[in-house]
């Protein structure tokens, strides 16, 4: 049998409140949908983080449902999904026994007996994610025991391999935090704290452990992938990845990785004003999500305007601070915009450029009596 394996969709995600993905999300969605009928593939592994927040936008649940409708429906291929940390777990398995019947199989949160399904002689476990305080209050003989996630792993995946059926093939489809994983501007969530963090070891017993959270498609060790996202969500390193999806075949257990077109690349550029400016590139760039790193001036709403000539998806811009040369200041295109409506946001930005952490109260407090004070003096004076 063969699976693809994807994650990580996080469709109502936008660029720090601005610029909606929808139509990148649709693009690459529709490309994943595609590699999955010219591979003949007898199932799709959807491995969390499939919604940005918890409480989806309309717009992200109308693509959900007409993304499901399709691959269940219209191709016949089932969906073997699970929530993610930033699911709403409890929404988004509504109706799953009435969803089964047309090849759509949720797992949304941890249930006391293994939630697996069966596809010949493979079965084909669900894990969403989990917390400590969870697997507690599922196994509470075991809470003793859990003083660490990978112990809540460990507990949870030894019920789960007590299920195992001689002579069949075991799929797990999880969301975690794989030790020594690489992570990725974008995992929001990852980069906050080690905590959540288990080793790969927690996963022994399983064929193929096919895992969202990590924004970068990574190969742990020959049975363990991430997936990664099927679009570029941050500058930086994910300029760099090629994004995919990961076909399982169950006979051989071979990994193949095919690529996914993204409509929008995703590039950061460096240079002078004029250089920036002036520099020949292809339309690949120029159409593109860009981030712009200005080395010799202060980036003010006229240089702004006429980056967005030249960048129509122009996305963030990076100029010098005011009084230090070396020091510089990063705004989406949105805060440069807002900047007289919203200065508060600038001076958090600023803050957090330059001195390296977000305004405390106090901070906050002085900056707002200095804006007023100047802002009396402009009345005044």
């Amino acid at each position: 049998m063969k699976f693809l394996h994807t994650s990580d969709w996080h469709l109502g995600m936008t660029f720090r409140g601005g610029v909606s993905y929808a139509m990148d999300q649709r693009y690459a969605i529709e490309k994943i949908c595609q590699i999955a009928v010219d591979e003949k593939v007898d199932g799709i592994l959807l491995a969390g983080d499939v919604f940005d927040k918890s409480i989806a936008s309309a717009e992200a649940v109308h693509l959900y449902d007409e993304v499901m409708t399709y691959i269940c429906g219209t191709i016949g291929i089932p969906v073997y999904l699970i929530a993610g940390n930033h699911d709403g777990a409890e929404r988004i398995s509504q109706c799953n026994e009435l969803l089964k019947k047309s090849g759509l199989f949720i797992a949304g949160a941890l249930s006391d007996t293994a939630q697996v399904i069966n596809a010949g002689d493979v079965d084909i476990y669900l894990l969403p994610w989990i917390s400590t305080d969870k697997v507690k209050s599922v196994y509470p003989d075991e809470s003793d025991k859990i003083s660490s996630m990978e112990d809540a792993y460990k507990i949870v995946l030894d019920k789960y391999r007590e299920c195992f059926a001689e002579g069949h093939k075991n799929i797990i489809v999880a969301h975690a935090f794989i030790v020594d994983a690489e992570t990725s501007v974008s995992d929001r969530a990852a980069e906050v704290g080690k905590a959540t963090m288990i080793g790969s070891h927690v996963f022994e017993g399983f064929d193929y452990v096919a895992l969202g959270h990590l924004h970068g498609p990574q190969q742990i060790n020959e049975k363990i992938r991430y997936s990664g996202t099927p679009m570029a969500y941050s500058f930086g390193k994910e300029e760099k990845q090629e994004k995919s999806v990961t076909i399982i075949d169950t006979d051989t257990w071979e990994q193949r990785i095919i690529p996914i077109p993204q409509l929008h690349k995703r590039t950061t550029l460096t240079g002078t004003f004029k250089e920036l400016m002036d520099a020949d590139l292809e339309d690949e760039i120029k159409d593109g999500y860009v981030r712009l790193e200005v080395t010799d001036s202060y980036v003010g709403m006229d240089s702004i305007a006429a980056f967005r000539e030249r960048y129509k998806n122009l996305l963030e811009v990076s100029g010098k601070g005011f009084e230090r040369d070396d020091a510089k200041i990063t705004m989406t295109i949105e805060e440069f915009e807002n900047a007289d409506t919203d200065p508060e946001t600038v001076f958090a930005q600023y803050c957090k450029d330059i001195l390296d952490e977000a305004p405390n109260e106090h901070m906050i407090a002085l900056f707002k009596e200095a804006l007023e004070g100047f802002e009396k003096e402009v009345v005044e004076g």
